[in-house]
């Protein structure tokens, strides 16, 4: 069974957010909220009557701040980060191979995904696939900044992601261009940046992007290591 996760979108970012829930019971996990979107993100939860019980990130972003503190003190929920991200004040630090349960049955697998961040984690639910900034839709994140590593990517997306069921649906962290989901077959064999390409040419490409450093990233990175919310609260 294939169950689609509620994807919501930062226009500003280009961040998707999703809120995941099971049939049988009302809680549900939310991954990647953006601070400016916690009351819609609430409203939605408020709507469909559910209880909002894990927020989870995918890495510590540098290109928005998230709302995760604030979402955890109106509803109770716990966060749960990758353990290797720095961020001291979330209850659960993930690791890889860990399992997130909520609901009726239901069940997160943690995968460690590192290559954007070191810390970099996807999500792997009930056929779908959270793959934050590790993997995008015809493209994937970038590895200059951050403890990143193109080595590391390329080691996350061959080894891990693309050995996952073809038919999984992949959901990115960000898309540029319209897009909204995608499947691991389908990037497997056409991915521009990563499909039939080798560690070298895969590695070299990374190290000739020459992007500019994110606005946001010196307000970004160590507010969502405090989970969003002013140091000292």
């Amino acid at each position: 069974m294939n169950l689609n996760p509620i994807q919501l979108f930062d226009t500003e970012s280009s961040t998707f957010t999703y809120i995941l829930t099971g049939p049988g019971s009302n809680q549900a996990v939310i991954i990647d909220p953006v601070d400016h979107h916690w009351e819609r993100d609430l409203r939605h939860l408020e709507r469909l009557g559910l209880q909002l019980v894990y927020v989870l990130e995918t890495h510590a972003h540098a290109d928005h701040v998230t709302s995760a503190g604030k979402l955890r003190e109106l509803t109770g929920a716990q966060a749960a980060v990758p353990s290797g991200c720095g961020i001291a004040p979330a209850e659960l630090q993930l690791n890889d191979g860990d399992v997130i349960r909520f609901g009726d049955g239901e069940e997160i697998k943690v995968l460690h995904t590192p290559g954007h961040t070191a810390g970099s984690m996807s999500y792997i639910w009930r056929g779908n696939a959270f793959t934050g900034d590790t993997l995008l839709i015809d493209g994937c994140g970038r590895t200059d900044f951050q403890s990143g590593s193109s080595d590391a990517l390329y080691d996350s997306v061959s080894a891990k992601l693309f050995s996952l069921p073809q038919e999984t649906r992949m959901w990115p962290g960000h898309d540029y261009k319209g897009q909204a989901v995608s499947t691991i077959g389908w990037e497997k064999r056409h991915n521009v940046r990563l499909a039939n390409r080798s560690r070298e040419d895969f590695c070299k490409l990374m190290s000739e992007l020459n992007l500019p450093k994110p606005k946001l990233i010196d307000v970004a990175v160590p507010a969502n290591q405090n989970l969003g919310l002013p140091h000292g609260a």
